[in-house]
């Protein structure tokens, strides 16, 4: 699909490995002056990732209340300051992921609601929760995942690196029909209500704000990207995405580290 390049309305980019460089800047008076561009076409920018709300929040510490989101992976929208929409996974597919987690200790569980995210103690270390502080600016700890009181959005376990595939399908199988597992790369695995993703999210904005998928252009680098690179009418995959991400999309575009996204907003979105 082609898009208008003068009737973009909805510019998203995921996060890790896209928008971020791997030391997790980003030209900043560049971006700001793009936006503000954007802006003038009235064009909407969305953050969509996998992280979270207040993580991805703090990283637009200037602009964020001018920025839409899709936060852990379709599962939180928000357009501006108003939330959209919030996931809210079952009790049972809840107590079914605690089981498997409990079975299958190498499994590295945090627990993401709609207040917090949490980890349990005795169950992950101390460096596995500073590592994920990075990307949950609100995480606590907690001694029973089966008592926290919050809206539960999804699941986010940690496996090892070479076993991905392997828990992937094992979530599939025993969680199916409850939640649905989608991969952000490095161990990582989201568990997502059936039929939410960054997708879907945009779709809730797309319908918000009568625009359409046409008029909406993505970057993306990872496997939880696929769905909006192909729901956009224009679908970048960074230089760095793998090939199954360079195939789903129209356009390949420079790394992160390359600054990729702003460059080809750059061309998109000309300085008068």
């Amino acid at each position: 699909m082609n898009v208008n390049l003068y009737d973009i309305k909805l510019v998203a980019v995921d996060m890790d490995g896209t928008f971020a460089r791997s030391d997790y800047t980003y030209d900043r008076p560049r971006f700001k002056a793009l936006l503000s561009r954007m802006e003038k076409a009235g064009c909407q920018f969305v953050v969509a990732s996998g992280n979270q709300y207040y993580q991805l929040r703090d990283l637009f510490p200037e602009e964020h209340q001018q920025l839409s989101f899709v936060a852990e992976n379709g599962a939180l929208v928000k357009d501006k300051q108003e939330l959209v929409f919030s996931a809210n996974v079952s009790r049972e597919a809840i107590m079914k992921t605690l089981s498997f987690c409990k079975d299958n200790p190498e499994v590295k569980n945090v627990m993401c609601g709609l207040n917090s995210a949490y980890c349990e103690r005795g169950t992950v270390s101390e460096e596995f929760f500073k590592l994920t502080n990075i990307y949950y600016h609100r995480l606590m700890w907690v001694d029973d995942f089966a008592e926290v009181d919050d809206q539960i959005l999804k699941f986010a376990p940690t496996v090892p690196v070479e076993k991905t595939e392997y828990y992937t399908e094992r979530f599939k199988r025993e969680l199916e029909g409850l939640l649905v597992p989608t991969g952000s790369g490095h161990g990582s695995v989201d568990l997502i209500v059936p039929g939410c993703h960054k997708a879907s999210g945009l779709e809730r904005l797309v319908q918000r704000w009568g625009i359409t998928p046409e008029q909406c252009v993505a970057f993306g680098d990872g496997g939880n990207d696929l769905e909006m690179l192909q729901y956009c009418g224009r679908g970048y995959a960074m230089d760095n995405a793998p090939a199954n991400v360079k195939a789903a999309a129209d356009y390949v575009c420079p790394s992160n580290d390359e600054d990729g996204v702003l460059v080809t907003l750059d061309q998109l979105f000309p300085k008068e």
